[in-house]
């Protein structure tokens, strides 16, 4: 099994909206490539808590693949792309970590 885990730092405001629904918007895109992604095998968003340290990443993606063959398909797929393109316009930072167990 493969496990894909990244971090994104987010803006405070872009297209209307503010950071909270920006974050909001993500997740619930990103969640919703479970249903249209076969190879995507489970997958979790969580927005950091308010109260949490100063320095923590604003949100946090786990997701699972049975390979890596698997986890390559997912990064192609249009509708991958098409979130990732709108993260891509909205984030300041990323961090991102692949490992197999």
């Amino acid at each position: 099994m493969i496990k894909h885990i990244v971090f994104f730092g987010v803006v405070d405001q872009a297209e209307g909206k503010n950071k909270a629904e920006i974050m909001q918007f993500i997740k619930q895109e990103l969640e919703n490539l479970a249903n249209l992604i076969p190879q995507l095998r489970r997958i979790e968003v969580g927005i950091n808590l308010p109260e949490a340290p100063t320095g923590n990443f604003d949100l946090a993606l786990y997701s699972e693949f049975d390979s890596i063959a698997d986890l390559d398909a997912y990064q192609v797929h249009p509708e991958h792309k098409r979130v990732a393109a709108y993260i891509g316009k909205v984030k300041t930072t990323r961090a991102c970590v692949d490992y197999e167990v």
